[in-house]
């Protein structure tokens, strides 16, 4: 068998085959070494098939052998071979520093579990992204939720409050996945096929109260699943009480690849041809990401708890994300590409720093960051560069991020746009600021609760942060990597949907 014919299916095979195996090893270090193992195969797998992609253009890969669209469909693009890079380079990294949180924040009889239930949410991320088939975007769609709910939920060791989160977050993602279900089987019934490519073509002309509906169930359903304002109320708790390492992963991945999935169903299954997608962009994302870029950042600024305060910032980031694509334009579709990929190397630092600062403190309360630099001075380090990514400073991806960003709100005549980002910035500014000058300012807590103990956290979990942290900077400065490739990928999603390219 050509293992190079076969590329398209690994990241799937891989964590799908290793998962139920974890279960089967002795708790402690096993199930972690043998989840660190295909993480970084399937990462590998992905970096082959984006170089591949890139220097060749889209892969089909029909399973079974069954020919699209009768059978599924592997396709892979620029769009999503990016999204794929993303999700599986932040599982390489994020599984090897989970170790010691897992061991501080998750009951050692449930570690097998835990890594068996990572892995599951990895391949329900990675074939979401993956798939050319709706209805299998849906099934992957699940097997990560139905994961997540469960890897919440073993936060309650350290806080029984991440039952209620996790509960709270089955409820409303189920809603959510069942408006998207209804919106493909309306789909489904208007064309005959759920192939995506296949769909593309069978509802040319069919602007019709059936398709509308449809598009309306998918919309809400997946604004559900990404967190759109004002459809987000399940995501700072979920990311506040769930342990450390699941915050650190679901927060780079999770809503990216929801995000992907609107990006996919507005520009390749529908087109610019029916009017219902132009007052989406308009009516729906426009003011709803403007809307959560503010309303997340105000609630942001006044948390005490900064898991919770960087739950709400990613809300807001959300909201940038959809408002790149409400310009329908390449420059703006470009912008949400280099915004997705961004988004996840800061946010994922952010919380890797909170997350050794909990294991040295055992809480995530500003008031454990006191004197923070006195004491995990390479940790302080890496929450202050990261976020000054997140605000947008210069040299770092947070800055491409806005600037590509503001260039496409210029561009595309939304100037005010411009404006209400750099506004949106400062608040950034402000919420960051405020955990910084508790950190380097403030003395430690001699007795108490908080009180820091004088050591670093391990290697183990340093050097995964530190790699995200340098990626910060390193894509800040090499623009052109994630830059021109989202810039491809960008013009052609407008190609497909009969947009200027």
């Amino acid at each position: 068998m050509n293992v190079i014919a076969q590329l398209p299916v690994l990241p799937i095979i891989m964590p799908i085959m290793a998962a139920p195996v974890t279960l089967l090893l002795p708790k402690g270090r096993a199930p972690h070494l043998w989840a660190c193992l295909f993480s970084w195969l399937t990462f590998a797998a992905c970096i082959a098939l984006f170089r591949e992609v890139a220097a060749t253009g889209p892969i089909s890969y029909a399973l079974g052998d069954w020919a699209p669209p009768i059978g599924i469909e592997y396709r892979i693009d620029l769009a999503n071979a990016l999204v794929l890079l993303l999700v599986s380079g932040i599982a390489s990294v994020v599984f090897p520093f989970a170790y010691r949180s897992v061991q501080l924040e998750v009951d050692e009889r449930q570690t097998p579990l835990f890594y068996g239930a990572l892995l599951i949410c990895m391949t329900g991320l990675l074939g979401v992204t993956i798939t050319g088939d709706a209805f299998n975007v849906f099934v992957f769609l699940e097997i990560s939720s139905l994961s997540t709910y469960a890897l919440i939920a073993m936060g309650a060791r350290r806080d029984r409050r991440a039952l209620t989160a996790a509960f709270n977050y089955l409820v409303m993602g189920t809603i959510g996945a069942t408006f998207f279900v209804i919106g493909l089987g309306l789909l489904y019934q208007a064309t005959g096929t759920l192939n995506m490519a296949d769909l593309a073509k069978q509802l040319i002309g069919q602007d019709n109260r059936m398709v509308q509906a449809g598009f309306a169930f998918i919309l809400v359903g997946m604004g559900l699943k990404l967190a759109m304002f004002p459809m987000h109320l399940w995501l700072p708790n979920a990311y506040t009480y769930a342990p450390s390492a699941v915050t650190a992963f679901l927060a780079a991945t999770a809503t990216k690849v929801a995000v992907y999935v609107i990006i996919r169903f507005f520009f390749s299954v529908f087109n610019f041809d029916f009017a219902f997608i132009g007052a989406a962009f308009t009516y729906v994302l426009l003011p709803l990401g403007l809307a959560g870029m503010f309303a997340a950042s105000f609630v942001a600024l006044f948390q005490e708890d900064v898991k919770r305060m960087l739950a709400y910032s990613s809300v807001a980031q959300i909201g940038y994300m959809l408002l790149g694509l409400s310009f329908a334009t390449v420059e703006g579709l470009t912008a949400s590409l280099v915004h997705i990929f961004n988004h996840a190397l800061m946010k994922g630092a952010l919380f890797m720093a909170v997350a050794c600062v909990v294991l040295r403190s055992g809480s995530h309360s500003i008031k454990a960051f006191a004197g923070l630099s006195k004491r995990m001075p390479v940790t302080t380090w890496a929450f202050i560069i990261s976020g000054l990514s997140l605000i947008g400073v210069p040299l770092t991806v947070g800055f491409i991020s806005k600037w590509y960003l503001l260039n496409a709100a210029f561009e595309a005549g939304h100037w005010y746009a411009g404006f209400l980002i750099v506004a949106s910035s400062l608040i950034a500014l402000a919420y960051i600021g405020r955990v910084a000058e508790v950190m380097l300012l403030r003395e430690p807590a001699e007795d108490g609760k908080f009180v820091l103990p004088k050591e670093e956290a391990p290697l183990s979990m340093l050097i995964p942060m530190w790699i995200l942290v340098a990626a910060n900077i390193y894509f800040g400065v090499r623009t052109d990597l994630t830059g021109d490739i989202a810039t491809r990928a960008a013009e052609a999603l407008m190609m497909m949907a009969g947009g200027a390219p």
